[in-house]
């Protein structure tokens, strides 16, 4: 057992596997709660828990899957590319909405972080959830965060921008694509773009766009205020 657990592809095939499993069954049942991406975490961690796998056997090929992060988040300029006539259309909203949702997203964190007595490493840390990863990162190491709490935020935020979105879209009727998927790419980065993509060829651009708006804005931000 264990030299097949330290082997990376076994990680690498749980993951798939399990991720593709959960998708499947959100397709047929769906359910926006049964975000595969929120399943396969849980799954795979009590997978781990209960097998007694040490989390670096897992990294092994977890690592490599990390890998297409970045590559996959530019991936998302095919869409924006496909829409690049709505974008030059509506540009000033696109830009002023990105701006308010980083600033809405970032004084919450202060906000309630001041309520629940956080030291100024844990705000750090929850400041950039709104935003993709690779830049989450960076910016949490340039306000002395800490990565790995940045990471856990962001892939929260993220599943529960996939999961609520559509309820949300539904509940305040908004019936413009483009400002559903800018309202999702700001709040939710790459995890709820995955969803804004399924709702349509519009939304999805929008909220890539959203994602490298919204993440130049936070950066810049982060670092005069903080």
């Amino acid at each position: 057992m264990k030299e097949l657990t330290a082997n990376p592809m076994f990680p690498i095939a749980l993951s798939l596997c399990v991720y593709e499993g959960f998708r499947i069954l959100q397709r047929k049942t769906k359910v926006s709660a049964l975000n595969p991406l929120l399943l396969s975490i849980a799954f795979i961690i009590l997978f781990l828990k209960i097998f007694s796998i040490p989390l670096e056997d897992y990294n092994s090929g977890g690592a490599v899957i990390s890998m297409f992060l970045a590559p996959a988040t530019a991936s998302l300029a095919l869409s924006i590319y496909r829409e690049f006539d709505l974008l030059k259309k509506h540009w000033l909203p696109i830009l002023v909405s990105c701006f308010v949702g980083s600033v809405t997203s970032m004084l919450s964190v202060c906000v309630l972080c001041r309520l629940f007595g956080f030291n100024e490493h844990l705000t750090a840390s929850l400041i950039p959830k709104s935003v993709t990863t690779p830049i989450a990162i960076e910016i949490s190491s340039q306000l002395s965060g800490i990565p790995s709490i940045t990471v856990a935020a962001v892939v929260i935020t993220g599943i529960l921008g996939a999961v609520i979105s559509p309820l949300l879209i539904k509940m305040f009727k908004v019936k413009d694509p483009a400002a559903a998927g800018v309202s999702i790419g700001t709040c939710s980065h790459a995890v709820g773009t995955s969803k804004a993509v399924e709702l349509g060829e519009i939304e999805g651009a929008m909220s890539g766009i959203s994602i490298g708006i919204s993440g130049i804005i936070t950066v810049i931000l982060a670092l005069i205020l903080f």
